[in-house]
């Protein structure tokens, strides 16, 4: 479907599916469509705690380990969760010695708390503060990393301003998540310009900055009934990144 619509590669999340985990097979199906994995999203969801390895660590060595093999450029994941203490205490120091071993980029993402903040919270200024499974915080701006993604259905979520997020990663901005949201807690992912998110603001502040990174439309489309409502909702998207995305086109090295 991405070679159909046009798309210039893919960000592959692995999960559950045999496939997202096997990279002899994710490099046959590139070749056959054409379309390059851009970027390796890794197993860090919930559901995919016993992916590759029960340990995070090795889950994100594989994940790095996986993008070379693919010629991808960018591993995304997720902060440490509350209970994975050492993981945690250790996480700074892996990322940033996977990325100077491999010369991958590993974005870390925002992520949002299970309980948004509340209007005290966000009197006092408090980033991301609320009920989070996340150490120490949903936002990894907090702590500072080379690398960041933004994903601006997370930051909806988290009911964070995701171009003052976007601002504060500055130039360590590398990957990005199109989608929208309404801003209530649940991670929505709606199609950018469904929600109530500036994505076409971030887009043209991308655009107008020297962004050098990749977009990644990472939009729900379970609601869709048919393979052609699918394809319709992704070349919608699609379509609104490349207009408000315009003078990123003209780079050379710029994907969608």
């Amino acid at each position: 479907m991405a070679a159909d619509l046009g798309y210039d590669g893919v960000e592959v999340m692995v999960w559950a599916d045999a496939t997202s985990q096997d990279v002899s097979a994710l490099r046959r199906l590139a070749e056959q469509h054409g379309v390059p994995v851009l970027a390796v999203h890794a197993p860090c969801l919930l559901i995919t705690q016993r992916v590759w390895s029960p340990e995070p660590e090795e889950r994100l060595r594989r994940a790095v380990v996986a993008a070379s093999d693919l010629g991808a450029t960018t591993v995304v994941v997720h902060p440490p969760f509350r209970w994975q203490r050492r993981y945690a205490e250790n996480f700074e120091e892996l990322v940033a010695d996977l990325e100077e071993a491999s010369g991958i980029r590993i974005a870390v993402e925002n992520m949002f708390p299970i309980r948004p903040p509340n209007s005290w919270d966000r009197l006092r200024g408090t980033r991301a503060s609320g009920l989070s499974a996340f150490r120490p915080s949903p936002d990894p701006t907090e702590v500072g990393f080379r690398n960041y993604t933004l994903d601006v259905s997370h930051a909806a979520a988290a009911q964070i301003d995701p171009l003052e997020l976007m601002r504060r990663m500055g130039e360590r901005l590398a990957h990005v998540h199109l989608t929208d949201g309404t801003g209530t807690p649940s991670d929505e992912h709606l199609l950018p310009g469904h929600g109530s998110q500036p994505c076409a603001e971030i887009c043209t502040a991308l655009g107008s900055g020297g962004y050098t990174g990749t977009v990644i439309i990472e939009v729900n489309t379970r609601k869709a009934k048919t393979v052609d409502q699918r394809a319709a909702q992704l070349a919608e998207a699609l379509l609104f990144a490349r207009l408000h995305l315009e003078p990123l086109r003209d780079k050379p090295d710029f994907q969608l």
